[in-house]
């Protein structure tokens, strides 16, 4: 994937900025393209900052439980074919 040159916090920042001035401007001033600023805009609506840093944690702990859930299934399911087999 691509690397971007602005973090997430950033980009939240230079939205709320452009909320108050001409989106040209701004795209201007930070060297990106107006399509660019209404992407961002699209993908982070009308988080602020800290919100944003809070999605992140959320979907690194969702991913994390994810991951411990498929595990457990996993062992269930061999316990299940374990118990299944006559000994």
């Amino acid at each position: 994937m691509k690397k971007t040159r602005y973090a997430e916090v950033q980009m939240v920042k230079i939205l709320r900025e452009a909320d108050k001035m001409p989106v040209a401007e701004v795209a201007k001033k930070y060297a990106v393209s107006d399509l660019t600023i209404d992407a961002w805009r699209k993908r982070f609506g009308q988080l602020q900052a800290v919100d944003v840093k809070r999605l992140r944690q959320l979907e690194v702990e969702n991913s994390r439980m994810k991951k411990l859930v498929a595990e457990r299934d996993l062992d269930i399911e061999i316990l299940q074919e374990v118990a299944a087999k006559k000994w």
